[in-house]
Formats: structure tokens, C-alpha cells, sequence
């Protein structure tokens, strides 16, 4: 799956199917359970932009 950069982290993490629910999304960003490009990221509306790499346990999403 293409996630277009400008997306949102946790509407990345949701259209990427690695979380149910955009609930879950807040939950797993805020405990610091998600990183991008290898920094924990506790933003939930981060843009994220092309080539950026989000990692949530063993599941890696590549932006564009």
C-alpha cells in the first residue's frame, strides 16, 4: 500500500492496516510505541513526508 506523503502519522498507521482503529493509533503513539525515521514520535498529527520510515513493533511502513 502507497501512503502519500502529508499524511498524518496515525492516519498512516490506520491506512497501512497496522492498527484497527484511529483510537488505537493514539494509544500505541502516546506510550512511545511508535518511531519514525528511528526517533520515537508522540505526535499523532506529524505529517509525514517521502521517504520517511515508520516502524510500530516488527511492522515497517515506508512513506511515498
Amino acid at each position: 500500500m502507497r501512503i502519500p506523503p502529508g499524511t498524518t502519522l496515525g492516519r498512516a498507521l490506520k491506512a497501512a492496516s497496522l492498527v484497527g482503529t484511529g483510537g488505537e493509533a493514539k494509544v500505541l503513539i502516546q506510550a512511545g510505541e511508535v518511531s519514525v525515521n528511528g526517533e520515537v514520535e508522540t505526535r499523532r498529527g506529524r505529517r509525514l513526508e517521502e521517504g520517511d520510515v515508520v516502524e510500530l513493533g516488527d511492522e515497517r511502513l515506508v512513506i511515498g
